[in-house]
């Protein structure tokens, strides 16, 4: 028990370390201008068509870091720091939502795996801490409450890990096509790559706590089983 908290703590520390460096990283690469002056929608817009998709919209939307592709009405939405902002990372976050697009309509099979676990995961978000909570409380007289927590919390922890490589692919696809597009030169496809190598380490910290608290419920259930 002891080495999972060791674990834990050493989770979280890794976690606020990547997100204080991809926060700093935003306000740089945000003061750097790209050389042809094409704000984030801009990008966005010139990406999809380069890649042949018309059929999605680009719009702003509200707060920081919340960018993201909807499949399901075709939407692409940068936030208000991305939409209209003519910098290195404003291309980058928004060329790296459209990879997004681009495995949609490329049929890309983590993402159509994502897409389809997402009902389940909405469902289990919604019940797993109630059900993990009564299943510890109440384990000597229903055990299988804490072990449908368990599959519950699972069904999170797998969505995470199918969430990586849909997220490095995006960025891929999106420097590779901000190289060939012009868009950004050596010095600038260096911290394109930088700022977005970044943001997909939030993913794998993501992933990895969310295993370990997945083996913690499991050492519980398997500990108060026996």
């Amino acid at each position: 028990m002891g080495l999972i908290w060791i674990i834990f703590i050493g989770i979280a520390v890794i976690s606020y370390a990547v997100q204080a460096n991809l926060q700093s990283k935003f306000k740089t690469y945000s003061k750097i201008p790209v050389s042809n002056g094409m704000t984030g929608r801009d990008v966005a817009v010139k990406m999809l068509q380069d890649n042949g998709i018309y059929d999605v919209k680009v719009t702003s939307t509200q707060g920081t870091l919340t960018d993201h592709y909807n499949p399901e009405n075709k939407t692409i939405s940068l936030s208000q720091g991305i939409y209209d902002s003519s910098s290195i990372m404003a291309a980058a976050v928004a060329a790296h939502e459209c990879g997004h697009a681009v495995q949609h309509a490329r049929a890309y099979a983590p993402l159509k795996m994502r897409s389809a676990l997402v009902p389940v995961v909405t469902f289990a978000s919604r019940w797993m801490t109630w059900i993990l909570l009564a299943g510890i409380i109440f384990f000597q007289s229903f055990p299988q409450l804490l072990l449908a927590g368990i599959i519950l919390f699972a069904t999170t922890t797998l969505f995470s890990f199918i969430t990586l490589p849909v997220e490095i692919d995006a960025s891929k696809r999106a420097l590779v096509w901000l190289n060939g597009s012009g868009i950004t030169d050596s010095r600038n496809h260096a911290q394109a790559e930088s700022a977005l190598r970044s943001a997909a380490y939030t993913y794998v910290v993501a992933a990895l706590g969310s295993l370990a608290t997945l083996v913690y419920y499991i050492f519980i259930f398997m500990s108060r089983n026996r």
